[in-house]
C-alpha cells in the first residue's frame, strides 16, 4: 500500500517469508521491537493462519535477540486492533517491549493499565 511505512521493511533484525522484525521507530525503551507481516493487512484477525504463525515465530526470535542484548526482567507483548483500540498505523504489528525491574513504580496490571480507571471488579 502506498505510503505505509510498515510495507517497506527497514532495519530488519529478523525475517521469514511472511513477516519481519525491526526496532520500533518510536521506542518506549532500548530493545523495543515490532514484528510485522509483509503483506499489508490492517486487522490481526484478517491475517492468514500462516501469517499469524510466522509473526509469532519472529516474536520468539526477536525475544532471544533482545534478551541477549538488553537482559530484561520481563516483556510486554501487544497489538492494537482498530482505531478504537488505539491502532494508529493500519498495518498489523506486534510490539515486543523489554521491561526491567524499577522501570515504572508499580508494573502490576501491565498493559491492562491502559484502561485502569475502567477496571471491573
Amino acid at each position: 500500500m502506498s505510503g505505509c511505512e510498515l510495507c517497506v521493511p527497514a532495519d530488519v533484525i529478523a525475517e521469514n517469508p511472511l513477516a519481519y522484525a525491526r526496532y520500533d521507530s518510536n521506542p518506549l525503551c532500548p530493545g523495543h521491537v515490532i514484528v510485522v507481516p509483509k503483506r499489508h493487512v490492517a486487522d490481526f484477525f484478517e491475517m492468514t493462519a500462516a501469517e499469524q504463525a510466522a509473526l509469532f515465530a519472529l516474536l520468539r526470535e526477536a525475544k532471544e535477540k533482545v534478551g541477549k542484548q538488553h537482559s530484561p526482567d520481563g516483556y510486554n507483548i501487544g497489538a492494537n486492533v482498530g482505531a478504537a483500540a488505539g491502532q494508529s498505523r493500519m498495518h498489523v504489528h506486534f510490539h515486543l517491549i523489554p521491561r526491567h525491574r524499577g522501570d515504572v513504580e508499580d508494573p502490576r496490571g501491565g498493559i491492562r493499565c491502559v484502561l485502569k480507571a475502567k477496571t471491573v471488579l
